[in-house]
C-alpha cells in the first residue's frame, strides 16, 4: 500500500490472462511472487496487446499502483494492482510442458527434465529461498561464536566410512583414482591438530548408495568441530545453534531444555534411535506378563511388546488387517499382530481369545494404560527386530490418525549409542559411527573383555523422528585409538595403511576434540514442512 499512486515498471513472466466483464487482468510473476495488471475497455490498443499474450511470455509493464477493490489475502501484493499504461514483450515462450502452478500436472521425471521451469513454481522457488535464508542464519550464528569457515578438498584418498565412494580417475596417474568425500571427518580432525580450534563449513558430500527418502547420492552437511571440549560443551553449543535457527527462520521458540535420552531408552520406548515425540504412544515391554500362558506365539518369543491406541477400539477388521499386513512387510520386519479392544463396558475382546484369559487381558490393559474404548496392539519375537517393528507400527498408526503435525517440533538429544555393532555374517565388530569415535569414559576398560557392551561418547540431535545431526567426542589418544582398531580387526599395518596420515598427526600434540555434522537438506525439508 506504500506505493499507491506511484508509477512503476515491473518485469516477469505471464502466469495467466483473465477476462472479467469489461476488464482484462494479467497475473505477472517473478521471484517475489505475483502482481495483478489491469486493462479497461477504454484502452483498446493495450487490450489487443494483452489478448495476444501467452503463458510464460516475458514482459516489461509500466503503470500506476492503486488499491484493489477486491483484495486477495493469499498474495503478498493482494491489496494493490497496477493500472497498465505501457507494455513491452521482451520474449515469447512456447507452451510449457506442464502448468507452472503450485499444483502442477507435471510428474517428477518431466519436472526434473525441465527443472528450470519447475523452479518458477512457488513451492520450489520458496524451498530455494528458504535454503538461502537458512545458510545465512547458519553462518551468522557460527561466525558470532568464533567458528572459522574452512574449505576442505574434494579430491581425496578413499577411507572406509560405511558407504561406497564415488571415484574420479586421475589423468596424470594412469590407473589411479581419487575418491569424493563421504564427509570431511578426517580433515576436520587434522584442523583440530592444526590448532584451528573452532571450524565449520557448509559442505557437499558424496555417497554411492541406494536412494532413500532422506538420503541422496550427493548431499550437504553443516560440518563443525571444536577443540578442548567435552560432550556437554558440544550439546550446549549446538542446542543454542538449533534454537537460533528456529527463532531466526521460523520464529519458533522452545521453553524447556532439549530432552536427553539414552539409546537404550529410545529403543525400548519408541523402537528406533530417532524417536518422534509428537506421538505419545510408547512401547511397553509386557514379556514377563505373558510368560507360560500356553499361547505358543508368546511362550516361544524372547520379547513381547505392545502399544495402546487411544480410542482405537473403533477400528474395523479391515483397518486391523491393513496394520497386520503393514508390520509383515520386509522393511518393517514383524511376524504378525495380536490386537485387543477394550469395550465401553470394560470387557476386552482379542484376536487370540482362545489362548488369552480375561485375567491376562486385564493385566495387559493395566501395563499399557488402556482405558475403555482403546485398542491394544501386541507383537512377539526377537527383542530388537520386534521393537523396531513396533516403532514402525506406532508411526503408521500416527499417520493414519493424522497425529504428525509438521508445524509442531519436538527436539531431543539421543546419547550413549553402542560403540560397536556385531555382524553375524562376517563374525566381527564394526564401528556404529566411525573408528575415531571415543568410547564413553566409563567403558574404556571393556575393549578386550566386552566390546559389545561399550557405549560411544556420541550424540544425535533428533527432531520429529528425523536425525538432523550427529557427532561424537573423538579419540585423540594413540593408545586408545590402537585398541579401537584392534577391536575392529585391523592389524597395526592395515590401520596405518588406511589412516596413517591421521595417526601420524596424532603424534604431534593432538588436542581433545569433538564435533557434529547436521544434514542441511534434512533441516531445510523439516523447516519447509516437506516430507523428504
Amino acid at each position: 500500500m506504500a506505493h499507491v499512486g506511484e508509477t512503476v515498471t515491473v518485469c516477469g513472466w505471464v502466469q495467466r490472462v483473465r477476462k472479467m466483464g469489461g476488464l482484462l487482468f494479467v497475473d505477472l510473476r517473478d521471484r517475489w511472487g505475483i502482481v495483478q495488471l489491469v486493462v479497461s475497455d477504454a484502452e483498446a490498443t493495450l487490450r489487443t496487446a494483452v489478448e495476444s499474450l501467452g503463458r510464460e511470455w516475458v514482459l516489461s509493464a509500466t503503470g500506476s499502483v492503486r488499491e484493489r477493490s477486491s483484495k486477495n489475502a493469499a498474495l503478498a501484493t493482494g491489496d494493490i494492482e497496477i493500472a497498465l499504461q505501457t507494455l513491452q514483450v521482451l520474449n515469447r515462450s512456447e507452451v510449457p510442458p506442464f502448468t507452472i502452478e503450485t499444483e502442477t500436472d507435471g510428474g517428477d521425471e518431466l519436472r526434473m527434465k525441465y527443472r528450470y521451469l519447475d523452479i518458477r513454481r512457488s513451492p520450489v522457488r520458496d524451498a530455494l529461498l528458504l535454503r538461502h535464508q537458512m545458510a545465512q542464519a547458519v553462518r551468522s550464528y557460527l561466525n558470532k561464536r568464533d567458528f572459522v569457515e574452512i574449505e576442505t578438498p574434494f579430491l581425496i584418498k578413499s577411507t572406509p566410512e560405511g558407504a561406497r565412494d564415488f571415484v574420479v580417475p586421475s589423468r596424470m596417474h594412469a590407473g589411479e583414482f581419487y575418491a569424493l568425500p563421504q564427509s570431511p571427518q578426517t580433515f576436520k580432525q587434522l584442523l583440530m591438530v592444526a590448532g584451528m580450534e573452532r571450524y565449520y563449513q557448509i559442505v557437499r558430500c558424496f555417497r554411492d548408495e541406494d536412494l532413500r527418502a532422506d538420503r541422496q547420492p550427493e548431499f550437504t552437511q553443516i560440518d563443525c568441530e571444536m577443540s578442548f571440549v567435552e560432550r556437554e560443551d558440544i550439546l550446549q553449543e549446538f542446542e543454542g545453534f538449533m534454537r537460533y535457527l528456529f527463532k531466526e527462520v521460523l520464529n519458533v521458540e522452545f521453553d524447556a531444555p532439549f530432552l536427553r535420552m539414552p539409546y537404550s531408552e529410545a529403543m525400548s520406548k519408541y523402537g528406533c534411535d530417532k524417536p518422534d515425540l509428537r506421538v505419545a504412544m510408547e512401547i511397553c515391554d509386557v514379556t514377563e506378563c505373558t510368560r507360560a500362558t500356553g499361547f505358543s506365539v508368546f511362550d516361544a518369543a524372547d520379547y513381547v511388546g505392545g502399544i495402546c491406541v487411544k480410542e482405537g477400539a473403533r477400528y474395523t477388521r479391515k483397518q486391523l488387517d491393513a496394520l497386520t499386513d503393514y508390520v509383515r512387510r520386509p522393511q518393517v520386519g514383524g511376524t504378525g499382530l495380536i490386537y485387543a479392544r477394550v469395550g465401553e463396558d470394560g470387557t476386552i475382546k482379542s484376536s487370540a481369545d482362545k489362548f488369552l484369559t480375561p485375567e491376562l487381558l486385564q493385566s495387559l490393559s493395566q501395563l499399557l494404560s488402556a482405558s475403555r474404548g482403546d485398542l491394544m496392539l501386541l507383537m512377539a519375537g526377537k527383542k530388537h527386530p520386534t521393537q523396531v517393528a513396533l516403532g514402525a507400527l506406532r508411526l503408521e498408526v500416527a499417520r493414519n490418525e493424522n497425529l504428525l503435525d509438521s508445524k509442531v517440533f519436538k527436539p531431543l538429544w539421543v546419547v550413549d549409542f553402542p560403540l560397536f555393532e556385531w555382524d553375524d555374517e562376517t563374525q566381527r565388530f564394526y564401528a556404529m559411527h566411525h573408528p575415531f569415535t571415543s568410547p564413553h569414559p566409563e567403558d574404556v576398560e571393556l575393549f578386550e573383555s566386552n566390546p559389545g557392551g561399550m557405549r560411544a561418547n556420541a550424540y544425535d540431535m533428533v527432531i520429529n523422528g528425523t536425525e538432523v545431526g550427529g557427532g561424537s567426542i573423538r579419540i585423540f589418544d594413540r593408545t586408545i585409538q590402537s585398541r579401537m582398531f584392534h577391536a575392529l580387526g585391523f592389524t597395526e599395518e592395515s590401520a596405518f595403511a588406511q589412516f596413517g596420515f591421521l595417526l601420524d598427526a596424532f603424534r604431534f600434540g593432538a588436542p581433545p576434540h569433538g564435533g557434529i555434522a547436521f544434514g542441511f537438506d534434512r533441516l531445510c525439508s523439516l523447516f519447509g514442512g516437506a516430507d523428504s
